[in-house]
């Protein structure tokens, strides 16, 4: 179940963050591919963590 719940939320949270690394990146006057594949790569590492512990804190919620 917690797995089903990390993936789920993996989707929401990665879409997001990757958005806003891109956003920041074009804002930034970085407009070649590289820059902005970079940013997308960064973001979707990122949520990998923040999905683990929201999921974690979910399921701590739900359990009490």
């Amino acid at each position: 179940m917690q797995r089903l719940l990390m993936f789920g939320l993996h989707f929401m949270i990665s879409t997001t963050i990757m958005g806003i690394f891109v956003t920041a990146t074009l804002s930034s006057g970085h407009g070649t591919a590289r820059p902005i594949l970079i940013a997308a790569l960064a973001g979707f590492v990122l949520s990998l963590p923040v999905s683990w512990f929201v999921t974690r804190k979910i399921t701590h919620l739900v359990k009490a």
